[in-house]
């Protein structure tokens, strides 16, 4: 009889998991064709065209990694040279049109990325929440999920954290090859447990990034030259230090924003002042992440994708540049987070949920009123850099006190035994074997 219940149980249960699935894949389809109206234009986004970057830049990037080097005389050009790789993805489709192909991948992007959390997270120890971020995360950016590369970089992130528990080794080969599309991956080493684990994702990453770098240095001229045009940015319009610039405009001040680097950005008195401010500011955060580093006492099994999140909001939060796109980056990483039960980072991880959202609205739908430094831009810049600073707040707050605060009190609070009490207890815990003998 209580065996039959049991199966009753799980079954019940079992069928309840298929329907959650079900309705998960079908949120998914449903919101993913939303997506493509969109970016194949069946249905008009108010605000500037987010896919002329894949139609025109990406696209006259193609032709010119076609020829077998690296567009050299392009300043917009600021990424590690294996972006090349997602810029060139296109040609695996032949049968379609470049951007049609473009979209066409990040598609099969995105579903690797819900496939992986979706798996992940049926596994014991794990909850589908993670899932669920990342399916309402990307239609909640709207076209501009599917109109940069940046998806593509995520979904190695992505698998690389999912797998740290398992493979640390697995974990830095991904960072590695990811920071070689982008950087940013990097940082998924923050949370690597010291000891063996650290050094075998450190030398993993190594390993793989200097790889990588060697064969694209060998297979076509200019390949760091990006570093240059990356250290000649400005400070951006959406970017956090950009909120004075935008207030100050009201006030005489006499710079302005235009387009430089790729980008718009403000030019004029304070600016670099403020770039340089920005850049300390992301010195420091790293220097707060590498004493939480040593003194971290304690680990779970979301620690490693929970200090990679703090990591990705600090290096956001004080960037130049908070282009819209990077909002997916966080989306991921909270979604990994949100795949352990163990984790403590729900509050971070809905608060980056709301900053996307309020980011399509302030680009593409408003950005003029951006572009212009009105009160709706201004406001909009304001609630969603907020956003991102009250989750950086709070995930840094949450990640110390777990790790480091909560273990010590705990040890402070356990009972300390002097060496004569320990030896009168020994004797006591003898007399009673004596006694029971």
């Amino acid at each position: 009889m209580t065996g039959a219940v049991g199966t009753v149980i799980r079954d019940g249960l079992a069928g309840a998991r298929a329907g959650r699935l079900t309705q998960a894949l079908g949120l998914w389809a449903f919101t993913r064709v939303l997506i493509l109206l969109t970016v194949f234009k069946v249905v008009v986004i108010p605000g500037p065209d987010v896919t002329s970057d894949v139609e025109e830049i990406y696209q006259g990037w193609y032709e010119v990694l076609r020829t077998g080097t690296y567009p050299l005389d392009d300043v917009t050009w600021q990424y590690p040279p294996a972006a090349a790789l997602a810029i060139l993805s296109p040609a695996l489709l032949p049968f379609l049109g470049y951007s049609a192909a473009f979209f066409v991948l990040a598609l099969c992007c995105d579903a690797l990325v819900f496939g992986l959390l979706t798996y992940a997270g049926r596994r014991p120890g794990r909850s589908t929440r993670g899932a669920w971020l990342w399916l309402a995360g990307v239609p909640l950016l709207g076209p501009t999920a599917y109109s940069r590369y940046d998806l593509m970089v995520t979904a190695v992130a992505v698998a690389g954290l999912l797998a740290a528990v398992r493979s640390p080794a697995v974990l830095g080969a991904l960072a590695g090859f990811g920071a070689t599309l982008k950087v940013w991956p990097i940082l998924l080493l923050a949370g690597a447990a010291r000891g063996r684990a650290a050094f075998r994702s450190v030398a993993s990453a190594a390993g793989t990034g200097a790889g990588v770098l060697l064969a694209c240095g060998l297979a076509a001229p200019g390949a760091l030259a990006f570093l240059g045009f990356q250290r000649d940015r400005g400070t951006e319009i959406e970017s956090l230090g950009a909120l004075p610039f935008h207030v100050a405009r009201h006030f005489g001040w006499p710079g302005e924003a235009r387009m430089n680097y790729g980008s718009i950005e403000f030019l004029g008195p304070g600016v670099k002042t403020v770039s340089t401010l920005a850049m300390l500011l992301t010195v420091a955060s790293f220097g707060w992440l590498l004493v939480w580093w040593f003194r971290a006492r304690r680990r779970t099994t979301s620690t490693t994708a929970d200090a990679a999140f703090v990591a990705l909001l600090l290096f956001t939060t004080t960037s130049r540049v908070i282009s819209p796109q990077y909002m997916i980056w966080l989306v991921g990483l909270a979604a990994v987070c949100l795949a352990y039960r163990s984790t403590r980072m729900r509050r971070p991880a809905h608060l980056v949920l709301w900053a996307t959202a309020v980011t399509q609205f302030e680009f593409p739908v408003w950005f003029s009123h951006v572009g212009d430094s009105d009160p709706l831009g201004v406001g909009l810049l304001l609630i969603r850099n907020a956003l991102l600073v009250a989750a950086t707040v709070s995930a840094c707050r949450i990640l110390w006190r777990q790790t480091v605060t909560e273990p010590r009190l705990e040890a402070a609070a356990a009972p300390v035994r002097l060496p004569a009490q320990a030896g009168a207890q020994g004797d006591r815990e003898r007399d009673r074997v004596s006694v029971s003998s």
